[in-house]
This record gives C-alpha cells, sequence and structure tokens, in this order.
C-alpha cells in the first residue's frame, strides 16, 4: 500500500504515527515580561496553536511568531476550551493562556469541565498541564506593601454567572471572620452598585478608617494604584481592571504602604524583643487552640462576672466553647465561681419536672428575647417539636436542632440548662427561678442532683 506523501495530508495517510495533542493552560502572570515565569514562556514557545482573549494575546505578541493565533472575546470562554480541545484531538500542541493565574478565575476550570463533557480523562491521548503565574491579587499587592502577610480571601463582585445572595454570604462571612479581602471584578459599566453593597455589608465589621489599596492594572502600561479606606472605596474609580484589596481589623497604612502585621507583637515585647509574659518562643499562644480556654476561666477569676452572652462576644466565640472552658476548671485554674458540664438533652428534659417553676429563655438570630414561665412538665416532646401550650401562651422549639445540652451555674446568680445547636449557639435555656432572694430548695436539690448524674466533661 503506497502512503501519500503530500505533507499536508493527515499524519496517518502519511505514513506516520500519530501526534497526540496537549493542551498548557497558560498563566503568564500579570502582563509583564519580567514577571512572566520560565516555564510560561517556555509553554508558548512549545506551541503550535496560542488561544486567547483578544487582550491577553496582545501582552504575548512578540512570542507567538510562526505560530497559530485564535484571538476571542471577553463572553467567549467556553468557545475558546472547545477551540482548545478540537485542536488537541488534531494532534496539535495548544497553548490556552490567562493574565495572572490560569486556574485562579481564569481558564483552567471551565476547560477541564469541558473535557470532561467529551469523556475526557487524565488517561486519555490529549494531555494537559496547568502552567501557574503570579495572580492579579499577588502583583496588586506587590506594589502596594504587604498586605496579605495573614489570613486574606479573594471574592468576585461579578454577579454573570454568581447569584448575589451568594456573594453577599460570601462578603458577609469574610468581613465577620477578619480576612484582610481581595475585591476582583468589582465594577463595570452595567455592574456599578456592587460594590457599594460590599462596602455597606464590610462597614458592619470593620471600622470606616480600613485601609483600602485599589490597583489598575499591576505591571502594565497604565497602571494606576490608589489609597483609600473603607468608607471612601465605593466613590474611588474602579473598574474591570481594578483589584480591590481591603485590610483586616490589624492591618495600616504607613508611608504610603499597606502593611498587615504577621502577629508577632502579639507574642513578643518591641516586636523583637523578649517573649512577653506567658508565651513561649515556638509555642502556640496562651490564647490558642491548646490555651484560650484557660485565659476565659482566668478572665472570669479576674473578676469579669458576665452573663454567658457577654462573655461569648468578649472573646467572639459560641457560648458553647465558653462552657467547655469553664466545664474545664479545678481547684488550681478556677473560673471565678462560674461552672459547667455536659448532660445528655434528653436526660435534661426529663430532670425538669423535679426543678419547680422555670424561666424559659428564647433567643431569635437576629437578637429579639422571649420569657416566659412553665413548668418542666408543660414541656411535650412530639417529633421535632418541643411544645409548651397554655392559655397565656404557646412555646414551640424546634428540638431536631439540639446538638448539646449543658447544666451551668453563674456564680448562684443564675442556674440551669443550656441547650445549643451545631455551632454551639443557644437555642434556648430554662432556668430556676428564685423563690424571694433565693432558689427554692427542692428544685436546688434537684438541680444539683443532675449535675451529679451527669456524665464527666470530656
Amino acid at each position: 500500500m503506497q502512503h501519500s506523501q503530500n505533507p499536508s495530508a493527515p499524519p496517518h495517510l502519511r505514513g506516520e504515527k500519530p501526534k497526540h495533542g496537549k493542551i498548557l493552560l497558560v498563566g503568564f502572570g500579570p502582563g509583564g515580561k519580567e514577571q512572566m515565569s520560565y516555564r510560561a514562556r517556555a509553554a508558548i514557545e512549545e506551541a503550535d496553536v496560542v488561544i486567547g482573549y483578544t487582550t491577553y494575546i496582545r501582552l504575548v505578541e512578540d512570542l507567538l511568531a510562526g505560530k497559530e493565533v485564535i484571538k476571542k472575546g471577553m463572553t467567549e470562554e467556553i468557545d475558546r476550551c472547545v477551540e482548545a480541545y478540537e485542536a488537541a484531538r488534531q494532534g496539535k500542541v495548544v497553548a490556552l493562556v490567562s493574565s495572572g493565574d490560569v486556574g485562579v478565575y481564569g481558564m483552567a476550570g471551565p476547560t477541564y469541565e469541558v473535557l470532561f463533557q467529551h469523556g475526557w480523562t487524565p488517561d486519555s491521548a490529549i494531555k494537559v498541564e496547568v502552567v501557574t503565574g503570579a495572580t492579579a491579587l499577588n502583583a496588586c499587592a506587590s506594589l502596594v506593601g504587604a498586605p496579605l502577610t495573614h489570613d486574606f480571601c479573594s471574592i468576585s463582585l461579578s454577579d454573570l454567572l454568581t447569584p448575589w445572595p451568594t456573594i453577599r454570604k460570601r462578603i458577609d462571612a469574610a468581613g465577620a471572620a477578619d480576612f484582610v479581602i481581595a475585591l476582583y471584578n468589582p465594577k463595570s459599566g452595567r455592574r456599578r452598585q456592587q460594590i457599594v453593597e460590599a462596602a455597606r455589608i464590610l462597614l458592619r465589621h470593620r471600622a470606616p478608617d480600613t485601609p483600602v489599596a485599589i490597583v489598575k492594572s499591576a505591571y502594565r502600561r497604565r497602571q494606576q494604584i490608589q489609597m483609600t479606606t473603607l468608607d471612601q472605596m465605593a466613590d474611588c474609580e474602579i473598574g474591570m481592571l481594578t483589584t480591590v484589596i481591603i485590610g483586616n481589623s490589624s492591618s495600616y497604612l504607613r508611608e504610603g504602604l499597606l502593611i498587615t502585621p504577621r502577629g508577632y507583637a502579639n507574642k513578643y515585647d518591641a516586636l523583637t524583643g523578649d517573649a512577653k509574659a506567658g508565651e513561649k518562643a515556638g509555642r502556640s499562644l496562651s490564647m490558642g487552640l491548646e490555651g484560650w480556654h484557660g485565659c476565659v476561666r482566668r478572665w472570669l477569676e479576674a473578676g469579669n462576672h458576665k452573663p454567658w452572652e457577654q462573655i461569648a462576644s468578649h472573646f467572639d466565640a459560641p457560648l458553647g466553647e465558653i462552657l467547655r472552658a469553664v466545664a474545664g476548671a479545678s481547684t488550681d485554674d478556677p473560673a471565678g465561681g462560674y461552672r459547667a458540664t455536659p448532660i445528655d438533652p434528653t436526660a435534661a428534659l426529663q430532670a425538669l419536672p423535679q426543678w419547680g417553676k422555670l424561666r424559659a429563655v428564647v433567643r431569635s438570630p437576629a437578637g429579639a428575647v422571649t420569657e416566659c414561665l412553665l413548668h418542666g412538665e408543660q414541656l411535650v416532646l412530639k417529633g421535632e417539636w418541643l411544645n409548651c401550650v397554655t392559655d397565656h401562651f404557646h412555646l414551640h422549639i424546634h428540638w431536631a436542632k439540639v446538638e448539646q445540652a449543658w447544666l451551668a451555674s453563674r456564680r448562684e446568680r443564675s442556674m440551669g440548662v443550656h441547650f445549643l445547636d451545631s455551632g454551639g449557639d443557644l437555642l434556648f435555656r430554662l432556668l430556676l427561678v428564685r423563690d424571694g432572694e433565693a432558689f427554692d430548695e427542692t428544685a436546688l436539690a434537684a438541680f444539683e442532683q443532675s449535675w451529679k448524674n451527669a456524665p464527666p466533661c470530656n
């Protein structure tokens, strides 16, 4: 059999072994040649075909001589992925390029989705390599100081593919958790209100003078940097080529630089001096995972005799963690007269009829507090709900949400049982009612008996 010698014929008709295609997902950094990795440059040089958004192609134009170049528009991301797959099927090496890192708001994700949709697996003939690059966040941060020295996150404000309620929840959660926050896609010609809403949400958690860096086109010809504050952020010049970096509660602006401390000042005097009292070099902080319960106890022992919610608020922790800290008290490590011990929730319910008159306290997530007087035998468990129905009120508590129960007393001023959800937050509590200046002796004895019957805290 004679094979065609036509060089334009497919490889199998030329008597050649078919060449396996390859897709190189290339992140070439912020756009300046100095910030492009050696591997990114080599990957583009290796490629037969280079595919990308028109602006990205322009940024690597000097590397494209003799290559097939496919340019696509801003909203044609999936088209780019399909073009890359089809070219790789023909045995070509394809570089699908993105600025920044191709796996961070880049083309790596949609490319894999398209490949999987076509039955591709990592064992297939078409090989895929992800070539990492410096992200826009890294590039922008390097121009404004050291804003990312501690925990940070990035959130895209584009609601073209992500519902706004989801974006809002992410902003709120990141703000509450005190992350340094980078906002990608903060504003466009049609999306102007998202940055305003982001500022409004974050001002619930951050001071108005929280430092903010706004960087446009990092390391490119039209690079622009603005330093501002959270309350002024939305009024600044912001567009699609802008990344917004919002400091956390410790971040500060000095000499025009945005700095987020790593935390050394929490442990060492004058930053570089000896370890502070109670701290040890190379060991967790006293407020670290292993030690912060002791800090709670010492704070209470020092005379900070507050209601349970105020203690939890002071330490910015769920009530369950405060109760667990108090439960760890000992003769050598007391908790200022506070006591707590876990109890099985059902066992707690069964003990209530012996406690006499009770004050039920129910707190809503929004902060509303409902209180009513009842007796333990009036509480009826029916399916997922705990109910108390009287001529004066109806009380319905979603018992299925109860994950923990704690017997607790607050310096003989308040004692009862706290029912918590899986996150350690209070659902409701039932407290003994005073008889004049003291608790009824029978109710108090029954409460103490429940305490004795409860298993030890672990």
